[in-house]
């Protein structure tokens, strides 16, 4: 029924945007991503790639001589320096649509400058250095590993970067390698390029038109590793972003640690575009967060449907809004008048034939709604909450309230009408943002750029930016390559993740453990102490299982290096004791490294004891567990693990301890 409703009549049947919501979740196939198949990731086309960016260690920045790695509190500061971003025209006579949104913002950017971390460079007032080539020289070796084709000639290129989080406006960038492969379980995923570049300044807030920079990260050298979208699940993402991670880890001169490393996800489904969610720290988001986009796109391709569905011309599509006081006009929503009361505007809007659509599935617990909400935040700059409709998920205008402002907006029964308030300044922008946002639901996913959030759903951060982003440095200098300097570059090269995951099946090691000795790159300890006749598969459990766990319970000591194990081994190998007592001085010398390995054992009320002194006292224990055991019916192999147990402490170091079990198995069958 298409007509204006009158003052206070309802709708011919009551809107449920709740049951609304979790119908089309249905109705669009959506799938929990613990239940989702590969078939259901075929059905919607998931498709996805990754930029991997990790830092190298080195001293010094990339493009000036500022030391690299030192951070400072937030609150640690020396000078603040303010910018705005304006939008000029291109060689092309064009402007950046990202250029413009960013514009729109009215974001007033401020830095905050530690002396000791940052120089001119960084604020564009000094010409880049150049480059670093201890950074240059890590950056290749990785792209030799990536088994990547190297460049011939290193050119530094500017990249667009318009949210402020580079004080020039722009990242000096090269690309170092191009058209590689990493090997996973089941398939290869290509990779496209390798690149060099700085790192970009560490975000402290962003609220309303305020954001708030700080600079010590700015400019630390940085690799960009980015796939082709091969990857069909979003299992097969993470296990693409491990493999990077670890074969960047491996060469042992890549920093570690929060903000070190970081992915940006490229997710699209069969219809739909690449959107990009940037800034990943942890890889285990990653599957959530690549399952909740792709059903996002999904669910914006089945909006589309529905609103073309409804409206014939498009291209003619306009919201209708009016400035209401809600204490006048008489309107029961709470918060709508808590904002009057403290200045805000307050706009009333219809959206022409929007019913059902604001309360249309996009994410878990999300809806159409926060596509708008998230855009009035960054756009407009209003902070949440910024939105209401009576379709809203949390707090939705009641009946009455539709009724009340139905008549002047004149919306009938297939509209909807939303609420929005902030500051005077703001609501311009405010409704051109809705307005914008609505017109992209009749073409389907807009291409973007969206933040995660640890429960796997994503916000709107930035229009995606355009292919034209890059463009010469005219400030710095071709690089040539020169074939001898990469063949040596070549001898340096570590051994292929692939390759490292089948030498750990070699040695047996529990396949539980392959993660964490890949990220914390213990695989090389394991080949020394291999060296030392510690058995391949005793050293990966031990570091695998035990190292793992002490890290888990115990504070580090700042000068504890994985050497100190291998220091460790070798003394014991030097004293001929077992290495099963390594467990035992594992979390002394965590929190101790520098205590002398004898005094360890000492404080382990270590003694030695030959294989005779322990089996000494056997057949006495063997005598009192006949008294104590419980049940007559008691097994050897009960008699024989309780004999084992009461000689295990002194034991370890000693002996091997299959061997003292064999032992005492012979006494126990006499």
């Amino acid at each position: 029924m298409n007509r204006q409703m009158k003052k206070g009549s309802t709708p011919t049947k009551k809107f449920d945007p709740h049951k609304n919501y979790q119908t089309t979740m249905k109705s669009i196939g959506y799938v929990v991503r613990k239940k989702a198949t590969v078939e259901d990731y075929q059905r919607i086309g998931f498709k996805s790639g990754l930029e991997v960016h990790q830092q190298l260690k080195t001293k010094k920045k990339l493009f000036c001589r500022c030391p690299a790695g030192i951070f400072h509190d937030s609150n640690d500061y020396h000078a603040e320096l303010i910018r705005h971003m304006r939008p000029t025209l291109s060689e092309m006579g064009e402007y950046d649509g990202t250029a413009l949104m960013e514009f729109k913002t009215r974001k007033e950017i401020t830095y905050r400058i530690h002396n000791q971390t940052t120089c001119t460079y960084e604020i564009d007032d000094t010409p880049p250095f150049p480059v670093n080539r201890e950074a240059l020289e890590i950056a290749l070796e990785i792209s030799l590993l990536s088994k990547l084709n190297i460049v011939g000639e290193v050119h530094i290129t500017r990249k667009q970067y318009l949210d402020g989080s580079i004080p020039t406006g722009f990242q000096r960038t090269a690309i170092l390698g191009v058209e590689g492969a990493i090997q996973l379980k089941n398939k290869k995923v290509g990779l496209i390029q390798l690149s060099i570049e700085e790192d970009s300044c560490r975000e402290i807030s962003d609220i309303g038109h305020q954001r708030i920079y700080k600079t010590d990260r700015l400019g630390m050298p940085l690799i960009e590793t980015v796939t082709h979208p091969h990857c069909l699940t979003p299992d097969e993402l993470r296990e693409a972003g491990e493999y990077i991670r670890f074969l960047n880890r491996s060469t042992g001169k890549v920093r570690t640690g929060m903000g070190a490393a970081r992915q940006d996800t490229n997710v699209s489904c069969e219809g739909g575009t690449r959107v990009e969610i940037k800034g990943v720290s942890h890889l285990k988001w990653i599957p959530e967060l690549s399952h909740n986009e792709c059903f996002r796109q999904w669910a914006l391709l089945n909006i589309r449907k529905l609103l073309l569905d409804k409206v014939k011309t498009p291209a003619n599509w306009k919201l209708r809004h009016i400035e209401v006081d809600p204490r006048d006009i008489g309107l029961e929503y709470q918060s709508a008048i808590n904002y009057a009361d403290v200045g805000y505007k307050v706009y009333a809007i219809c959206l022409p034939e929007f019913k059902g659509i604001l309360s249309h599935f996009t994410q878990p617990g999300k809806s159409f709604t926060n596509e708008l909400s998230d855009r009035l935040k960054v756009i407009a700059g209003i902070e949440k909450p910024n939105i209401t409709s009576t379709e809203d998920l949390v707090a939705p205008l009641n009946a009455k309230d539709f009724n009340t402002l139905s008549i002047p907006l004149k919306a009938t029964e297939d509209d909807a009408i939303i609420l929005i308030w902030g500051p005077a300044d703001d609501m311009k922008t405010a409704l051109e943002t809705i307005q914008e946002r609505c017109m992209m639901a009749f073409e389907g996913v807009p291409r973007e750029t969206r933040r995660p959030l640890e429960d796997g759903t994503t916000l709107f951060e930035r229009v995606l930016p355009g292919a034209d982003r890059m463009y010469p440095d005219t400030d710095s200098a071709p690089i040539p390559l020169e074939e001898s300097y990469i063949d040596m570059l070549k001898t340096r090269i570590q051994m292929d993740i692939a390759d490292r995951y089948k030498q750990m099946k070699d040695w047996k090691i529990p396949s539980d453990t392959y993660t964490y000795l890949l990220k914390k790159n213990l695989v090389p300890v394991i080949e020394q102490l291999v060296k030392l006749g510690v058995s391949g598969r005793f050293a990966g459990t031990f570091l695998g299982h035990q190292l793992k766990f002490v890290e888990g319970k115990i504070e580090k000591h700042n000068d504890f290096t994985y050497n100190r194990i291998i220091e460790m081994f070798e003394f014991l190998n030097k004293q001929k004791l077992q290495p099963s007592i390594a467990k035992m001085m594992l979390p002394i010398i965590y929190q101790h490294p520098n205590m002398d390995f004898n005094s360890v054992l000492t404080s382990l009320n270590f003694k030695r004891r030959t294989k005779d002194d322990l089996l000494a006292p056997v057949d006495y224990l063997l005598e009192k567990f006949r008294e104590i055991r419980v049940s007559k019916s008691s097994s050897p192999d009960v008699a024989l693990n309780w004999a084992m147990g009461q000689l295990n402490r002194q034991a370890l170091g000693n002996v091997d301890l299959k061997d003292l079990k064999k032992s005492i198995e012979k006494k126990l069958v006499k």
